[in-house]
């Protein structure tokens, strides 16, 4: 069983940033797909971003050039960077572990960007 923990979660003023983190339990991390999901009050979940085992790296097209997916496999831990924020990406943010068929959740952090 995988733990994951998120932080980072903040109001902050339309442009600007956030750096989300994804703390995961256990020794196998440098296995996972992470993903970032959001929620944003009303909508369903949507995906944000993916980084793979091996480092590559995807998002959806409204945060391509703001939003920075990494990781750290030496500190368990993904990473969701950020930047140019706007009220449209108010959302509890998820982060999701995938390893072969096993799938783990984060209990979301809360973002609100507004003035």
């Amino acid at each position: 069983q995988v733990q994951l923990v998120e932080s980072g979660g903040d109001l902050v003023q339309p442009g600007g940033s956030l750096r989300l983190s994804c703390a995961a339990s256990g020794n196998i991390f440098s296995m996972y797909t992470m993903r970032w999901y959001r929620q944003a009050p009303g909508k369903q979940r949507e995906w944000v971003a993916t980084i793979t085992s091996g480092g590559s790296t995807g998002y959806t097209d409204s945060v391509k050039g703001r939003f920075t997916v990494s990781r750290d496999n030496t500190k368990n831990t993904a990473y969701l960077q950020m930047n140019s924020l706007k009220p449209e990406d108010t959302a509890v943010y998820y982060c999701n572990a995938i390893w072969g068929r096993q799938t783990y959740w984060g209990q979301g952090t809360q973002v609100t960007v507004s003035s």
